[in-house]
């Protein structure tokens, strides 16, 4: 095992890996990195609310490396990949358990959208539209990674839709924290405010990527339509 030194040689070893490049967080905020064979681990502290150790590669190799950085950073990180790399790592590594499946999904093109949607000055009114369109959002007002919202409001100045900026890599913008309030719903308004922010990401980081739950086929529609491609992804615990 080889610790890996720099965005620069990060993207070599992984081979420009969109997952392994948004989880290392441009090395911005204390993740670490180790090649081995032809395996790639990272280990991201707090990224999108876990700790996480992202892998990419062959699973004998990753099964190997993920063994030796779990003893070198502990096992608070959860193993995250693709969904075949992470069952087979848990068939491999010794007091790992697959807990969940998932969607990742990211696009290198910024969507052709008519949107009213524009960034909001602050966050003045999100928590409350996230309390009662997405209480289980990741992305929360006042969150540590979590950069800025974008948003769409009505005739009264209310807030309808939101997005944020949150979590993004220099190579990958990261698309969270999507919202519409109840009454609102129907309209297009997420494919809009997702549309302005991944258009933004894309200008910005020249890439976006966002997680969805697998079994939401409408949200997974509307980002397709955006442009974006879907890959099973999966995550791990370790006892």
């Amino acid at each position: 095992m080889r610790e890996v030194e720099g965005s620069t040689e990060l993207a070599r070893v992984c081979g420009g890996e969109t997952l392994i490049l948004w989880a290392a967080q441009g090395f911005a905020t204390g993740a670490r990195a180790w090649v081995a064979g032809d395996a790639v681990a990272v280990a991201s502290p707090a990224v999108s609310k876990h700790d996480r150790l992202a892998v990419a590669g062959p699973v004998d190799d990753a099964a190997k490396l993920v063994a030796e950085v779990v003893r070198e950073v502990g096992p608070s990180y959860r193993p995250f990949g693709e969904e075949y790399l992470i069952r087979g790592l848990a068939e491999r590594v010794p007091g790992m358990e697959f807990s969940a499946a998932f969607g990742w999904m990211d696009s290198a093109a910024g969507p052709d959208v008519t949107t009213t949607a524009g960034w909001l000055d602050g966050d003045d009114g999100v928590e409350e539209l996230l309390l009662g369109a997405s209480p289980s959002s990741y992305a929360w007002p006042g969150q540590a990674g979590v950069r800025r919202w974008a948003g769409i409001t009505g005739d009264n100045g209310e807030l309808l839709s939101v997005a944020a900026d949150a979590w993004s890599a220099p190579e990958v913008g990261f698309l969270a924290g999507v919202a519409t309030n109840p009454v609102a719903r129907g309209k297009g308004l997420s494919r809009q405010v997702c549309g302005f922010v991944t258009a933004e990401l894309v200008k910005r980081h020249g890439r976006a990527a966002l997680m969805v739950d697998g079994d939401n086929a409408a949200a997974i529609a509307v980002y397709e339509r955006l442009g974006y491609t879907y890959r099973e992804v999966a995550a791990a615990g370790l006892r």
